[in-house]
């Protein structure tokens, strides 16, 4: 009964925020990416992952475990990322529409997995932030357009409005496959959904 009253209490509180406490991640996004794993299995051992909106941090934990200590990930965001990371992982406070310093270690280009997480600072209005998140998502996709090693996978969160069926598109210009999917995690009365690009052209 008091576990009842405490949900009721706190909308936002639910099993997934529980269950991030439990299992040490700083929030429940990172079941959203798991079921996309699952699903998909875009993240291998020994990857380099580029995670963009990375903050505040439960998917470069999640993509690190997967990746391995062989692996590298990296994450861009325009707030600082404080939980601790493993020594494959590491955080950098930029804007990821301008990626300014080199993000992979010398000697190595281009990554195989492009995350975005990203959703804009929401107004209410379905309609605009259905085009804030579109924008951010044409960002993330040109992003993986440039960063990506052939053959890579892109993971890409958007708000569901009129551009849904063109930024699809787009994806699927740039993959041999597009998919769309919305995990179980994600909130029920959430209008998001992610964009899964495999294998980049």
């Amino acid at each position: 009964m008091k576990k009842r009253s405490a949900t009721r209490g706190n909308p936002w509180q639910d099993h997934y925020t529980r269950q991030a406490k439990k299992d040490h991640y700083p929030a429940r996004s990172v079941y959203k990416l798991q079921e996309i794993q699952k699903k998909f299995n875009l993240i291998r051992r020994g990857h380099r992952v580029l995670d963009l909106g990375c903050a505040p941090g439960s998917w470069l934990l999640y993509a690190a475990q997967l990746t391995g200590p062989e692996g590298c990930v990296v994450g861009v965001d325009l707030t600082p990322v404080t939980i601790g990371l493993p020594g494959h992982a590491r955080a950098v406070v930029g804007d990821v529409l301008s990626l300014g310093e080199p993000l992979l270690p010398e000697g190595q280009t281009g990554f195989h997995v492009v995350l975005s997480d990203m959703a804009p600072a929401t107004t209410g209005m379905k309609d605009v932030d259905a085009v804030r998140s579109y924008r951010l998502c044409e960002g993330a996709l040109e992003v993986a357009r440039q960063h990506l090693t052939p053959g890579g996978g892109f993971v890409c969160k958007l708000f569901q409005g009129n551009d849904f069926k063109a930024f699809s598109e787009a994806v699927r210009a740039e993959f041999r496959q597009q998919k769309t999917f919305k995990p179980q995690s994600c909130r029920k009365a959430s209008r998001e959904i992610y964009i899964i690009g495999i294998g980049k052209k």
